[in-house]
């Protein structure tokens, strides 16, 4: 009897042990998500509420942006450098940075609930400036914080463990912030797991499907930029994805070789100084957007949603200027040290150069094929992503029809910015943030 009391006992012990592990596990695969897509539903609609007040301060006086910009940019690197450290820029370096942290020690330098919090208000007071930023990389790492809270509890004590749920959270924060599924998937393969072998296919899946149902219900099913006509027919095909792919390419791969020049490859002492009075020189930079501002009639402010999508659509009121214009004022921004992220900015310059280039070729093939193509090849161009990119383009804008095209580009968009910038962007700048 005794015997039989202490094999129940064990029984027992390692039953209890057992219900404990998975009620922890369950808890992060379903709150986790809850709270990623709360958090992704409320950065977007705040954000929207704040560019209307921009768009609204920028149509009472387009001279307003001059006082506006400058202050509010060294109100955001005050409030960087003094409260938010490591919430600087998209955030998805940051994310890299931790992935590739091999310590089990728990770090809150890059992910943690202060820098969520940061995160968030930086983003919207950023937009509601006017800067060139985007939400969608915010949006990752505000999910790579979310999930990286549950390491240390329960069953999630190692490193390997810890990359999972950090993979899971950014994966479904790009996944909610552009209601793209597949892409979230595949940016967690392609981007967040290059140095790692991604091992967290369910786990991963999960965070995304139950973060994506939320956001779903609340916002419903919508394709961020509508759903485009754009066709593309194959006896000018060939040479379309070529040009497209090369110009997107290299104007993708300029910016980033742009930007780790600023951030790594200025004279000593030229660095130094900015270092010295980064807040002076982070409103330098939002004068200077505001410059840009006033040369192109406004469209460089914000993530650049609407003149994109009236692009997309076929309307022919946006300025010329547009892409060269936002392509500067995404750089400026980005160097700036002010939180926010590259993604929809950077599709925003993609469209405005592919209606340049429709100009210019005008009988190469449709004009919103153009846009698209160029938009995806400079969004990989950027990324070095080429999968994420196709996906996140498709998903975006219903264009099944265009699947090859895009992919085809996207792929040979990614090998010429390698020529241009050999080192992929995230993951150059997530060194700044390993230390």
């Amino acid at each position: 009897m005794k015997l039989s009391n202490s094999y129940l006992n064990q029984f027992y012990r390692q039953l209890f042990s057992r219900l404990g592990v998975i009620s922890h596990r369950g808890f992060a695969w379903i709150i986790g998500p809850i709270l990623i897509s709360t958090a992704a539903i409320s950065l977007a609609l705040a954000s929207e509420e704040v560019a209307r007040f921009q768009r609204a301060m920028v149509g009472y006086s387009r001279f307003l942006p001059l006082v506006m910009l400058p202050l509010g940019f060294m109100v955001l690197a005050f409030l960087v450098g003094r409260y938010f450290n490591g919430a600087q820029g998209s955030g998805i370096p940051q994310t890299i940075a931790e992935l590739d942290n091999a310590s089990d020690e728990k770090s809150e330098k890059r992910l943690s609930v202060r820098i969520l919090l940061g995160k968030i208000l930086l983003t919207i007071g950023g937009l509601s400036i006017g800067a060139s930023i985007g939400r969608e990389g915010p949006t990752v790492q505000i999910g790579a914080s979310i999930m990286h809270w549950f390491y240390g509890k329960g069953p999630f004590q190692n490193a390997e463990l810890r990359r999972t749920l950090i993979v899971a959270g950014g994966a479904a924060g790009i996944a909610s912030a552009f209601n793209t599924p597949l892409a979230g998937l595949m940016f967690a393969i392609e981007e967040l797991s290059k140095k790692h072998l991604f091992t967290a296919n369910s786990s991963t899946l999960v965070t995304i499907i139950v973060s994506g149902l939320i956001s779903v219900s609340f916002l419903g099913s919508y394709t961020y930029f509508g759903t485009s006509p754009a066709q593309l027919l194959w006896s000018n095909g060939i040479g379309t994805i070529l040009l497209c792919a090369l110009v997107g390419g290299l104007a993708g791969g300029s910016f980033s070789r742009l930007l780790i020049g600023f951030l790594f490859d200025l004279p000593a002492r030229l660095a130094s100084l900015i270092e010295k009075h980064k807040i002076v020189f982070s409103g330098l930079c939002g004068f200077l957007i505001a410059l840009l501002g006033l040369l192109s009639d406004g469209v460089v402010y914000g993530t650049g949603y609407e003149p994109t999508r009236a692009l997309l659509e076929g309307q022919q009121n946006i300025t010329s200027s547009f892409g060269i214009a936002k392509f500067f004022a995404t750089l400026l921004s980005a160097v700036s040290g002010i939180s926010g992220g590259i993604f929809a900015p950077s599709l925003a310059v993609g469209a405005g150069i592919g209606d340049n280039l429709s100009t210019l070729v005008p009988m190469l093939a449709d004009r919103s094929a153009i846009i698209l193509l160029v938009m995806v090849a400079y969004l990989s161009g950027v990324t070095r992503a080429p999968v994420t990119s196709f996906l996140i383009m498709m998903e975006m804008t219903n264009s099944h029809q265009m699947l090859i095209p895009l992919m085809a580009t996207s792929v040979i968009a990614s090998t010429v910015a390698k020529f241009v910038c050999p080192v992929p962007l995230y993951h150059k700048l997530a060194e700044r943030f390993t230390a």
